[in-house]
């Protein structure tokens, strides 16, 4: 057997032998890289070197700026205000409560970045008080996890930063802009899926609708949206990079909690920061080690052996976005995004360019996958901190999940194959420059 051939298998084997004995992820990508190098007799000081090269990125300086805003405005007072508001758009209708905490999380999502985050915020409000209407507590609890998923599609999103950074030469700011409409198709998709079976279980509507409840409702609520407004138009605008635009939104974020919210002390920044850096370690240690991972996978050639097992399939461009998107959806339920974004990129990115796909479109593809596989069974994040919230078992969510994850399933084939509706806003607002 070739020596290419037994590193693959010792990196790849090992690595999956780890993730079902339950290692940590990012153990799990550097022990298996280390018995690699060392199978390979390369010099071991080059892991090191690759380590901090991998975090040694200017662009990765936006993801822990994303992160604290994120939390510093989670525990700030917004997650009430985007409900209220939330509930003065749509809460007049049939399963308000429902199209309330799905329009919620499009607001939310695009402050925290983060579907976790949205579950855990906008949970523990919405789902007693949907429970409270006589919602079955699976259904209040799925609306949640689900509309969740859009928070990483909708700008701000660090996973995007990600992406690009891995993709290497694809503009933040056009990914931002990518994110938008496929986010927006997938909630009005689960507002649709959400108000047919409010109908069928009789499920009670909100208050009537009112414009001064509306208004006063937008004017609670825009110094908190306006975070997303500094970020996606300073980034697209070309006034700030990601990193400084980033970094903006944490400063205002921590005027608008203090001074004009008011929910939160100076002191509680103290807390703020340590979670904050409890996640961005993780991610950190993720990037590190996958920068090692992602090298030998280059170095074994694994992009084109991988491109060739698909290619002897099909040549077919729609069937091998197919193959692709199943691979991702199988790796999403197994793996952590940011690992699967860090680590399948390298290998896949190239097979999509090869047939047409432009990285910004695949950006999209492969961020919605990855959400799905987050509320999906075994390792799904997102799934594990709505049962926790809710108190219901996973074994019975999951169950009650499928029709829910038939309409995002739904959603993800609409922006494979209808790529301009992806593209249209990144090429409207950031056209390429041609010649």
């Amino acid at each position: 057997m070739e020596t290419n051939t037994v590193a693959v298998l010792i990196l790849v084997g090992s690595f999956f032998v780890m993730i079902i004995a339950r290692f940590p992820i990012a153990f799990a990508i550097g022990i298996s890289s280390v018995f690699t190098v060392i199978y390979l007799g390369l010099p071991i000081m080059q892991i090191a070197q690759l380590m901090v090269r991998g975090v040694n990125v200017f662009t990765l300086m936006a993801v822990p700026f994303f992160i604290i805003a994120g939390e510093i405005m989670g525990a700030g007072g917004i997650s009430k205000r985007l409900i209220s508001l939330s509930d003065a758009l749509v809460g007049w209708l049939r399963g308000g409560l429902a199209m309330v905490n799905i329009v919620a999380s499009m607001f939310f999502g695009g402050i925290s970045g983060s579907s976790t985050a949205d579950t855990a915020s906008l949970g523990t409000i919405l789902i007693p008080m949907m429970k409270a209407q006589g919602y079955d507590e699976e259904f209040a609890t799925n609306v949640t996890m689900t509309s969740s998923v859009q928070g990483l599609l909708i700008p701000p999103s660090h996973n995007m930063v990600l992406y690009a950074m891995v993709a290497g030469g694809v503009s933040i700011g056009r990914l931002f802009l990518a994110g938008f409409i496929p986010g927006i198709t997938l909630g009005i998709a689960l507002m649709i899926y959400s108000y047919i079976l409010a109908v069928k279980r009789k499920y009670p509507k909100g208050t009537p609708f009112s414009i001064s409840h509306v208004i006063r409702s937008i004017f609670e609520s825009v110094w908190g949206l306006f975070t997303v407004m500094i970020v996606v138009v300073g980034v697209v605008a070309g006034i700030f990079t990601a990193t400084e635009s980033a970094a903006i939104a944490v400063v205002w974020s921590i005027l608008v909690s203090i001074f004009i919210y008011r929910e939160i002390k100076i002191t509680d920044l103290w807390q703020i920061m340590e979670r904050s850096l409890n996640t961005l370690a993780i991610v950190l240690i993720l990037i590190s080690t996958s920068t090692v991972f992602g090298w030998l996978l280059t170095y074994l050639k694994m992009p084109a052996m991988v491109a060739g097992a698909i290619f002897g399939i099909t040549t077919n461009k729609y069937l091998v976005m197919m193959i692709i998107n199943v691979l991702l959806l199988v790796l999403g339920t197994i793996m952590d995004m940011s690992a699967i974004i860090l680590v399948a990129t390298p290998i896949i990115l190239p097979i999509a360019m090869e047939i047409g796909i432009d990285p910004v479109h695949f950006g999209a593809i492969m961020i919605l996958n990855l959400g799905i596989g987050l509320i999906t069974p075994p390792v799904g994040g997102t799934l594990f901190v709505g049962s926790a919230v809710s108190g219901v078992k996973i074994e019975r969510l999951v169950k009650t999940l499928l029709p829910f994850y038939a309409v995002m399933v739904i959603v993800l084939l609409v922006i494979t194959y209808v790529p301009g509706l992806v593209m249209w806003l990144p090429n409207l607002m950031m056209p390429l420059a041609v010649g």
